[in-house]
């Protein structure tokens, strides 16, 4: 049988408790690097125009379908998916890491923005260990001591789990450069996730969630988002090529 593919990128068909599983087995193997990439049409059309970066998602341990439109497109391909965002996702990697007891690297973001998240996670959550740090200021042009400084956190602490906020494609790309680095842990490019997590980026009402019109939300309160969205034109061209033409 054929893999599934969405404009040449591998999808496959996993639930929720599927991938935690998973997530799990790979927390108890040691020196088992996983990463956890998002799926979602703008991710896609970069992979489409970066053959490195597909790469990146294509050899990625874990998938995660993070974009109502990938869920539409699977249903017009007929591939059944289910959403699991990236942050749903990293709200339950942190409850995990409460109840394991696990120890987990926070990289990225604003300015304090990583370690203010840690140091509240921390309280809310005294079983896990919690670290924090900006880490690069430019993730195009990272320093030397920047990284230097990165690894030696990582040599210290031997993180379970790392969230890294650099943005996509930067975070992916960033971490496919070092994963040796990190061969002991389960790591995930989160974006914007420590915005929402700390509460200074309102997510959408539960009932647009459900109507998959969260990135309409996003879009009207962040209105410098609309360049971005038109790669979900793009999206929708391709994917028609693929559905009607390709076949």
């Amino acid at each position: 049988m054929k893999p599934n593919k969405i404009l040449d990128i591998t999808i496959p068909e996993q639930s929720k408790s599927d991938i935690l599983e998973k997530i799990i087995k790979y927390i108890k193997l040691s020196n088992n690097f996983c990463h956890i990439v998002s799926i979602n049409p703008e991710n896609i059309v970069i992979a489409h125009e970066n053959h490195m970066f597909k790469k990146v998602i294509e050899t990625a341990q874990i998938k995660i379908i993070d974009g109502v439109g990938i869920v539409l497109a699977g249903r017009l391909l007929n591939i059944r998916l289910e959403r699991f965002s990236g942050v749903d996702l990293m709200e339950k990697l942190i409850d995990l890491a409460s109840n394991m007891r696990l120890r987990v690297l926070l990289i990225g973001g604003k300015p304090n923005l990583a370690l203010n998240l840690a140091d509240c996670y921390s309280k809310k959550f005294p079983k896990a260990k919690f670290v924090g740090l900006t880490g690069i200021k430019d993730i195009k042009n990272p320093s030397i001591e920047e990284e230097k400084n990165i690894f030696s956190i990582v040599t210290v602490n031997k993180p379970h789990l790392v969230f890294v906020a650099f943005g996509s494609p930067d975070q992916e790309l960033w971490i496919e450069r070092h994963k040796k680095k990190f061969k002991n842990s389960v790591i995930m490019g989160v974006g914007g996730g420590f915005d929402y997590h700390s509460g200074k980026i309102k997510r959408a009402p539960h009932f647009l969630r459900n109507l998959g019109l969260e990135w309409f939300y996003r879009l009207v309160n962040q209105p410098w988002r609309f360049k971005r969205q038109l790669r979900l034109i793009k999206f929708v061209k391709l994917l028609i090529v693929q559905k009607w033409i390709k076949n």
